[in-house]
């Protein structure tokens, strides 16, 4: 993937007519069009009207440094809303057991750097796209604890919050109909998704406040320690400090979306089934903070009938990987390196099935017997989370492999790939991190 953004004013020009509608917002800078034609007078009122207008011209400056509203997002709103989070969510409340470490917590959250037109995207976020800021927030806490250790200074922990709160803003560039789990995505679309990193990082560093390593970590957030992440599949070697910390952030953020049915055990099994993933130290930090068995009770959770028998197939189709691929002279050598190196995230998806009791042999043990509500339960999740996983790796080999028009795939390949549908589509109501998070 390219890493030159995909920006497009579009969705975030509309977005803002229509706060516009909702609460006053007022052009503070008159607006000029890149030919130096001026095309809308300070003080003009925005609304939908005027979104018509907007779009016919190329604006010589981003929409958000000439527009303001009121009421907008500040640090005392940010703290304010970091302070409800872990009211409302026992995980975060954990993240400061004393009221001295609650304070330096949400202190940093309340000093973040926040010039006025970062301002006014996070207040877009909140009024528009309300989930979405929410999950900002979320990451920031949460990047921030992670960043807590005696080796880092208080501002490496500050930095750390704001790339947690910054690093999804792309996502308001990004058409929001694209984001509904229902909403089936064309490749072309899909790559549009898979652009917000590089577009949250363009529009953070048009900010001198924010320094060169939070829009590196902000670039890499949905990198992964084994190269299976994107935009541009880094290993663990070639991340930032803090980009590991926002690649793990950004799961957690997510896991405790609202409507969530037992996030922590999910996040719990997800860790487990991800260790070549994310950072291990970092992952047993989190780990350390879970109480999963308090998700035991939690009504919600659609059980599989027989995830066993599911988990089984998953094995069969990382089984039938075709390796064999790696050594055909028919193909190119660039191709062939790429089979080895996908080879390598199959077998690293059955190794974490076996290190969580779920190897072929160890689900055997369990024979047809009835499982007690518990079991079933991790073992509903683990077939989700290893059925995504699955799912992740065909769309990743299709991404790779990257045919031309007109162009099939291997045989072997194909039929793999086929293989690997038909076993996800099995898995009733496979869940997904979704874009703002692991995918």
């Amino acid at each position: 993937m390219s890493d030159t953004p995909q920006t497009d004013p579009q969705h975030f020009t509309q977005a803002v007519a229509e706060l516009g509608e909702k609460q006053p917002v007022i052009v503070s800078t008159a607006i000029f069009n890149d030919k130096g034609v001026k095309i809308v007078e300070k003080g003009t009122a925005v609304n939908r009207g005027l979104y018509e207008r907007l779009m016919q011209h190329k604006l010589s400056t981003p929409i958000e440094n000439s527009v303001s509203s009121t009421p907008t997002v500040t640090t005392e709103t940010l703290r304010l809303s970091a302070e409800e989070l872990m009211a409302d969510i026992p995980f975060f409340g954990r993240m400061a057991p004393d009221d001295k470490s609650r304070k330096l917590l949400l202190n940093t959250i309340g000093s973040l750097p926040l010039p006025s037109s970062m301002a006014f995207q996070l207040t877009i976020a909140r009024e528009m796209r309300p989930e979405l800021y929410l999950h900002l927030v979320r990451a920031a806490l949460t990047a921030a604890w992670l960043a807590k250790t005696p080796m880092l200074s208080r501002f490496d922990v500050q930095m750390a919050a704001v790339a947690g709160l910054l690093h999804d803003i792309g996502m308001l560039h990004i058409d929001p109909l694209l984001l509904r789990p229902e909403q089936a995505v064309t490749r072309e679309q899909r790559r549009q998704l898979y652009s917000h990193p590089l577009v949250s990082t363009a529009l953070v560093e048009r900010h001198h406040q924010y320094p060169k390593e939070v829009v590196r970590a902000i670039r890499e957030h949905h990198e992964c320690l084994d190269g299976s992440g994107y935009p541009r599949n880094l290993t663990g070697e070639a991340m930032s400090p803090l980009g590991k910390i926002l690649s793990l952030t950004k799961v957690v953020a997510a896991m405790f979306a609202p409507g969530r049915v037992a996030p922590e055990l999910r996040l719990s099994v997800l860790l487990r089934m991800n260790t070549h993933r994310y950072d291990n130290p970092l992952s047993l930090q989190v780990i350390g903070l879970l109480q999963p068995d308090t998700d035991l009770t939690l009504i919600g959770l659609t059980l599989l009938d027989d995830p066993g028998k599911r988990l089984l197939e998953i094995d069969g189709a990382l089984k039938h990987w075709p390796a064999s691929l790696a050594g055909d002279a028919k193909i190119t050598p660039e191709r062939r390196e790429e089979i080895k190196h996908l080879g390598g995230h199959v077998s690293q998806i059955s190794r974490a099935l076996a290190s969580v009791g779920a190897a072929p042999d160890q689900l055997t043990l369990l024979g047809s017997e009835e499982l007690d509500e518990g079991l079933q339960r991790e073992l509903t999740l683990l077939t989700r989370e290893a059925g995504w996983q699955l799912r992740t790796l065909g769309r990743q080999t299709r991404r790779r492999w990257k045919a031309a028009p007109g162009e099939n795939f291997p045989d072997l390949l194909q039929a793999w790939l086929e293989e690997v549908d038909n076993v996800v589509a099995k898995i009733a109501g496979v869940e997904t991190l979704g874009v703002s998070s692991s995918e």
